[in-house]
């Protein structure tokens, strides 16, 4: 354990769990800091604290005592064996963090502490307190809405020929709150396009539509997906007009950002948005917080339509909202048809998500899966890919060198690290440089470019790619395809040459290889191997030993949550 890792002025239980990884110092600071305010000593209150401070962390809502001795995971090089450490016995333990002061208990009531503790759950108060809010805003929305039926029904016969993506778009116009979920290739922003023109059809202001997604690139792709279908749907031409004029924005662009604070924005309960239609995608994206800002935004009569991949990778912030909401049941339609690729690759993608280690084995024969240290096929796709962006950038053509750069991608679960995306960039250079393909200097023509922060001025935004490429005059340009720009207007970009699998959500590859780490790494789960898997296109290559793929199938990512226990058993607010 580094120096970094450890809060030096820890004591007793809470430095013997801090030495063992599962206490940051920051939740060490947090816990002994409430314990100082509440005058309190009882240092199994602390570890329940500390325990309740970390959870957010790690994504979880809260920290189930009765549970955590048995889920508790660390990151460390070595095995841990957490069942050594001094774990409180639950019953006991429970009893002594209910008689705390820092604590309250039951769901409701009582003095403001800052934990609340609901059976076995332990909550940072906020974030129970954002929990109860989202059911409650969520449940508020389940009224049916008036359509003229006529119209309606018209407009299904004529827009949709797909059964699950018409379900969705009846749904949605009859309903306050509707969730279109489905994996890569299901059709999901077809659909919103058609439900945006279905709206329209039936009255909808334009400007009282609003698009969102909760990244920029992702926001962008959204207008760009639904300027797109406009161009081809059987709609008049008003509609037509009207379906290109929309765009998207990030949610904290909507809710108008405040600088200075990740969690108060313009737009709240006092002062409501005034859309009548907010469309959200990749809502799988979007944390507890950031939806509890969301919802109580939204004004009461308005319609809110989730779309997303519940089966994706969640936010890193706390919170599963997408999934609890599907879980939950609370008006969705799940799309299962895949229009975009098939075969193999989906039969991966469904193995995985169904958690069948076994018909995950099977359905990889059909892919390229290597399990050795033949990396031939990967460096093959690679030069090859780079060959085709390079040549093309060379001769000036941008766009062409943008479309050779989604042929071919690596997707590693780590950023650094010799499976990492920093060692893969280092392997994928090194070959290149053979074939006198590369870098040569900062920029250099064929170089493949992440741009890694939001620039509202360029207009380039996270996760966005692009190519240098040089001009007839010799002089090079950053090329994407929102625009053309001088090097040295564009600020924060890397090579990409490889990218993480986080980073790669929202794009796809015609050819993807996916680099899987050992079978005991904590960020190797199912989420992330489905996410991985669903990124190519045409061809999948997959590295990683049958032990690895089968302890990320058998280890889906169980985030505390209690969102949808809520929505199950709570009436509508009045």
């Amino acid at each position: 354990m580094t120096e970094a890792r450890l809060a030096l002025r820890a004591l007793g239980v809470l430095r013997e769990f801090n030495e063992a990884g599962v206490l940051a110092p920051a939740d060490v600071h947090v816990a002994t800091r409430l314990a100082a305010l509440a005058e309190c000593e009882d240092e199994a209150v602390l570890l329940a604290a500390a325990l309740a401070v970390r959870g957010p962390r790690l994504g979880h809502v809260y920290v189930d005592l009765a549970s955590i001795r048995g889920t508790a995971t660390v990151d460390a090089d070595e095995p841990v064996d957490l069942s050594a450490l001094p774990w409180p016995e639950a019953d006991d333990w429970l009893e002594r963090v209910a008689a705390s002061s820092l604590v309250a208990v039951g769901e409701e009531g009582g003095e403001d502490r800052p934990l609340r503790l609901i059976g076995s759950a332990l909550y940072l108060d906020r974030y129970e307190r954002e929990e109860r809010q989202v059911a409650r805003d969520l449940l508020s929305l389940r009224a049916p809405l008036e359509v003229d039926e006529p119209l309606l029904r018209d407009g299904l016969a004529r827009l949709f020929d797909d059964d699950g993506q018409r379900a969705a778009a009846e749904m949605a116009l009859q309903r306050r709150l509707a969730v279109v979920a489905g994996g890569p290739g299901t059709g999901k922003t077809t659909t919103v396009a058609r439900i945006l023109a279905l709206l329209l059809e039936q009255g909808a202001d334009p400007s009282l539509v609003a698009l969102a997604a909760p990244t920029g690139k992702a926001a962008a792709r959204l207008s760009e997906a639904v300027h797109a279908e406009a161009a081809r749907l059987a709609v008049g031409d008003q509609v037509r007009e009207q379906l290109l004029g929309l765009d998207a924005s990030t949610l904290h662009r909507l809710l108008g950002w405040r600088p200075g604070t990740h969690s108060r924005f313009r737009h709240d309960r006092t002062n409501r948005l005034p859309h009548d239609v907010v469309i959200v995608d990749e809502t799988s994206m979007v944390s507890l917080s950031l939806m509890a800002r969301l919802v109580e935004a939204v004004r009461p009569t308005a319609r809110l339509i989730l779309v997303g991949d519940p089966g994706q990778l969640t936010s890193i912030e706390a919170g599963a909202v997408l999934g609890d909401i599907v879980l939950a049941s609370e008006g969705i339609v799940v799309l299962d048809r895949v229009h975009r690729f098939g075969g193999a690759i989906a039969d991966v993608a469904s193995a995985i998500r169904r958690g069948d280690d076994d018909a995950v084995v099977e359905a990889l024969g059909g892919v390229t899966w290597l399990r050795g240290d033949d990396l031939g096929p990967i460096r093959d796709r690679a030069v090859a890919c780079f060959r085709e962006v390079t040549a093309a950038a060379r001769a000036g053509e941008g766009e062409r060198a943008i479309a050779a750069l989604g042929g071919f991608r690596l997707l590693c679960a780590h950023r650094r690290g010799p499976s990492g995306v920093t060692g893969w960039t280092g392997e994928i250079e090194r070959w290149l440089a053979r074939e006198g393909l590369g870098a040569d200097g900062e920029w250099y023509a064929g170089r493949p470019l992440l741009v890694t922060e939001n620039d509202y001025g360029l207009g380039l935004y996270n996760g966005d790619t692009g190519v240098v490429v040089a001009g007839e005059d010799g002089r090079l340009s950053a090329v994407f395809d929102r625009g053309e720009f001088s090097p040295t207007r564009v600020g924060a970009v890397e090579s990409v040459y490889a990218m993480t699998v986080h980073k790669s959500q929202g794009s796809q590859f015609d050819t993807a290889a996916v680099v899987l780490p050992d079978a005991g790494a904590p960020i190797l789960t199912r989420e992330l191997l489905y996410t991985a898997v669903t990124r190519a296109r045409r061809e999948l290559i997959l590295v990683g030993s049958e032990e690895a793929v089968r302890a990320a199938v058998g280890r889906p990512v169980a985030r505390a949550s209690g969102l949808a226990a809520r929505l199950i058993r709570s009436p509508p607010a009045s």
